[in-house]
């Protein structure tokens, strides 16, 4: 990035601050913004001193439309729920969004420690898994319903469901694939961006840090030692900033094609279940009539398995998912009998 283009990163940052200082609710948060903007600015004015030197005017500064509508969203809706596009435009700090420290609470001592509050909860592919199967089970049995309500013919019916489990794995892949795919790209340019800003200015760099442990209940003085200590080995410096200032943890971003596959694999299984008695010979009304049972009662084992994730009653967790699915198929089923005979 060339020096002009980070004094405009700088500038821009230091405005973006402001903007989400004067609507940020919690007053802490708030703080730690504006204290983030005075940073940004002395930035940006090292970044004013080399171009000075070199002889080069400085353009009026105004700010993008990118930060400006973060402003806006920010405003509207609130800091922590874009958190992904407020790390996009280079907003530090958002761990506190995530990990905010209340008093007497143990602060990291270690690379080890940092980030533990912004790990994802909830059992990662085991539940990715248990959804997968549910989207499949849901909308392919649904599928299903709705041809046979239309009066179609057994091979219709086996060739509407194949292509809707392909159809729904393959869009559930692409999905994945782009939605990690996208993370990682965010990640890597962060973590781009920190590494120049490293090299350029190191000890802003531990300020900045400095700033956010401050704002998660330490003194001034104890968070400049510690975020001094975090900074100090290069090894670790960049990941240390990666999850204290842009809230995401390197851990938690799998590969593309990995979860990409996961999502076809799991939605495949769940899609196949109404079809098992088709795939074996079974012609209608008993294909129909058993495919659903199945789908019943895997709607109902997923329901189950979901309170792993709830806290709640397994019974009642796959009754209502077996509610949810059965009213999605039989309202599938009406609609195609209508159209079916109106078609017909």
């Amino acid at each position: 990035m060339s020096a002009i283009d980070s004094w405009r990163e700088e500038r821009q940052s230091a405005w973006l601050y402001r903007q989400l200082a004067q609507t940020e609710r919690d007053a802490t948060v708030a703080r730690l913004f504006v204290d983030l903007a005075a940073a940004a600015e002395q930035q940006a004015l090292h970044w004013e001193g080399l171009l000075a030197t070199d002889g080069h005017a400085l353009p009026a500064f105004h700010p993008g439309w990118r930060p400006r509508l973060g402003a806006q969203l920010a405003a509207i809706f609130g800091g922590r729920r874009i958190k992904p596009l407020l790390a996009a435009l280079k907003v530090r700090g958002l761990s506190i969004y995530s990990a905010p420290v209340p008093s007497g609470h143990t602060m990291p001592q270690s690379l080890a420690d940092v980030g533990r509050g912004h790990r994802a909860v909830g059992g990662g592919n085991v539940r990715a898994a248990i959804f997968g199967i549910n989207d499949g089970l849901v909308s392919n049995a649904s599928l299903v319903l709705g041809m046979v309500g239309a009066n179609a013919d057994t091979g219709v019916v086996l060739t509407t469901g194949i292509a809707g489990l392909l159809a729904g794995a393959l869009s559930m892949a692409s999905g994945e694939y782009v939605s990690v795919r996208s993370q990682r790209e965010l990640f890597e340019h962060q973590i781009a961006l920190e590494r120049d800003e490293l090299a350029e200015y190191p000890e802003a760099e531990a300020e900045e840090l400095a700033l956010i442990y401050a704002a998660r209940g330490l003194t001034m003085d104890e968070a400049r030692a510690l975020a001094t200590r975090m900074v100090s080995d290069p090894a670790v410096a960049l990941d240390v900033l990666s999850r204290e200032e842009l809230g995401l943890n390197p851990d938690d971003l799998g590969s593309p094609i990995g979860a990409a596959g996961f999502s076809f694999v799991a939605f495949t299984l769940g899609a196949l279940v109404p079809l098992v008695p088709f795939i074996f010979g079974a012609v209608l009304p008993d294909a129909a009539l058993i495919g659903s049972l199945l789908a019943a009662a895997g709607l109902f084992a997923t329901g189950a398995a979901m309170s792993l994730f709830t806290g709640r009653n397994a019974a009642l967790g796959g009754l209502r998912m077996l509610a949810i699915g059965g009213g999605a198929g039989a309202l599938t089923y009406a609609i195609g009998h209508l159209l079916g005979g109106g078609i017909g």
